[in-house]
């Protein structure tokens, strides 16, 4: 007789992983299916993995300027890039068997193995995996994305690479030309420029990060172009020969590697009735903590609004911004303000003057907020909260921000709005 759960979940990742958690505190017997490892792509080959390299890049890039902040460290330090993917490797095992204890300690059955919903007499009844049948009353796909290639350009894993790929790389590209320019491609354009690569970026839109706001567009292109990053803007890869670039424009390049970074598609392609799709596989916004949130939603019925859902790049400094952007907004119909942080005293201290604070509102309340700063990931969650709980402008102006931060900026822009 086959086993029965209330839930299958299948797929590990963020999405899959909470609802299992989630139904599992509520009461219901839940199996978990897994084809690799628990923590899906963002823990084991994408959020974690990335963030950890670039943790490395920029101490390495702060041992730089540190004779400047009175710190001695000679003029022959160096990078191996090996033991930075060693640290990188340490880190997301750290996190992911502590994810594993996690699920172990709830009581979730996990069977590690290729599944698929089971379909009988035109109904689904449950998961197989191995050949074996899970009766489940109800199940949900979480099986994730894949990257996205090009007609003219697949991958090879060898000189066209994925962002899989990259992380497995143990030695340094001399030079590397990165297609696309969203959080996967700005990241590791950091991450090897700051380690002395070449780097290249190839994008198809008028401004680097084009999801972004226009002036966050034109500050990161300032920024990349200060640290030599070559940047070819409306343009494309026509093809490649013999490990040669040509450009829409006409230029020809020969880096080392290329990094394909345009996106993900969805593993699923076909939907099946009485199936519910969480995640990067239902092919909307793409982000781990909206995968989780959904699966709260799903499982918990706690909602949240999808309009505002926070986006962040890493690095340094790093990138950060919800709601509305200002080419989206309507001109006379809204007001902005705007501050430099390096009108901060706390930037200085830190050596990381370089970006801004941009907000953007409408009868009194913020609909959108850029910042491109030290701690941006942390401050776009100070406006988040207060935009999904409609707090006014007014009263935002009546809380008393901690001197010296780089909240304060979000303070200063308040009284310009």
């Amino acid at each position: 007789m086959a086993e029965r759960y209330d839930l299958g979940v299948i797929g590990g990742g963020p999405a899959g992983y909470t609802a299992a958690l989630n139904a599992k505190a509520q009461g219901q017997s839940v199996i978990l299916f897994e084809k690799d490892k628990l923590g899906g792509v963002c823990l084991n080959r994408g959020c974690i993995p990335t963030k950890a390299i670039l943790h490395s890049a920029e101490v390495f890039e702060d041992l730089k300027c540190a004779e400047n902040l009175g710190i001695s460290v000679g003029a022959d330090f160096s990078v191996d890039y090996s033991k930075v993917i060693e640290y990188k490797d340490k880190v997301v095992e750290k996190v992911r068997k502590a994810l594993e204890l996690t699920i172990k300690n709830s009581g979730i059955k996990v069977v590690y193995a290729q599944a698929k919903p089971n379909i009988a007499d035109g109904k689904v009844s449950g998961v197989i995996a191995d050949g074996e049948v899970y009766e489940c009353d109800k199940v949900i796909m979480a099986v994730g994305s894949s990257p996205r290639e090009l007609p003219a350009l697949r991958f090879d894993h060898e000189f066209v690479l994925s962002s899989d790929d990259i992380l497995k790389l143990s030695k340094l590209p001399k030079s590397i030309a990165i297609i696309g320019s969203g959080a996967i491609g700005i990241e590791w354009a950091r991450i090897f420029s700051t380690f002395g690569a070449e780097v290249t970026i190839i994008e198809a839109a008028e401004h680097l990060l084009p999801i972004a706001d226009v002036e966050v567009s034109k500050r990161i292109e300032r920024i990349f172009k200060a640290k030599k990053i070559k940047m070819y803007l409306s343009n494309s890869v026509e093809k490649v020969e013999n490990n040669t670039l040509y450009l829409s424009s006409g230029e020809a390049i020969n880096p080392e590697c290329v990094l394909l970074a345009i996106g993900r598609v969805p593993n699923e392609k076909d939907n099946i009735d009485g199936i519910t799709y969480l995640g990067d596989v239902c092919g909307e916004i793409q982000l781990a903590h909206y995968a989780i949130k959904q699966a709260i939603d799903k499982v918990c019925g706690v909602k949240f609004e999808t309009d505002l859902v926070p986006s962040v790049v890493y690095g340094n400094p790093e990138i950060a911004w919800i709601g509305k952007r200002e080419q989206d907004l309507e001109e006379g119909t809204y007001k902005k303000s705007m501050m430099l942080i390096s009108a901060l005293g706390k930037s200085h201290c830190d050596n990381s003057t370089d970006g801004f604070i941009k907000l953007l509102s409408c009868d009194g309340y913020i609909v959108g907020a850029h910042i491109v700063s030290k701690e941006a990931s942390s401050l776009i969650q100070q406006v988040a909260i207060a935009m999904q709980n409609r707090v006014s402008i007014d009263k935002l102006k009546e809380v008393c921000f901690a001197h010296p931060t780089y909240s304060e900026g979000i303070f200063e822009c308040l009284f310009r709005l």
